[in-house]
């Protein structure tokens, strides 16, 4: 006849199977609690008295618009004729619409991010073509 084992014996194997499931749970679920913590964070509106694309200034005669959060983005905002101006209400979109509206100037690369419209090369006032 075997011996009789322990509730103590008996329960220690579960026990110790679900404390690695808890952890890799939680090592999932943290990461994306927190991404999803940052998406809603960022494209909160600070601002209760302006709405997204809200005329706020200008400069220069070109329109100014209030953007909203960090990551707020409300489409691409394209020429008449088509040129890609930048996503709508963003700084680089505002200098692109600015040199277009203000200079007639296209950037050389219409997608390009605001690195790429400084060159090193040029004196003060020169354009970037």
């Amino acid at each position: 006849m075997q011996p009789e084992r322990s509730d103590v014996t008996r329960n220690s194997q579960p026990t110790m199977n679900k404390r690695p499931c808890s952890l890799l749970a939680l090592a999932v679920l943290l990461p994306l609690i927190a991404l999803a913590a940052h998406a809603a964070f960022t494209r909160f509106n600070p601002n209760s008295q302006h709405a997204v694309g809200d005329r706020i200034d200008e400069l220069n005669g070109v329109a100014i618009y209030y953007n909203g959060g960090v990551n707020t983005v409300q489409g691409r905002n394209l020429s008449k004729d088509g040129y890609n101006l930048g996503l709508r209400y963003q700084c680089v979109e505002f200098v692109k619409r600015y040199y277009f509206e203000r200079h007639g100037h296209r950037m050389p690369d219409t997608y390009g991010h605001a690195k790429s419209f400084f060159d090193p090369s040029l004196g003060d006032g020169a354009l970037n073509e």
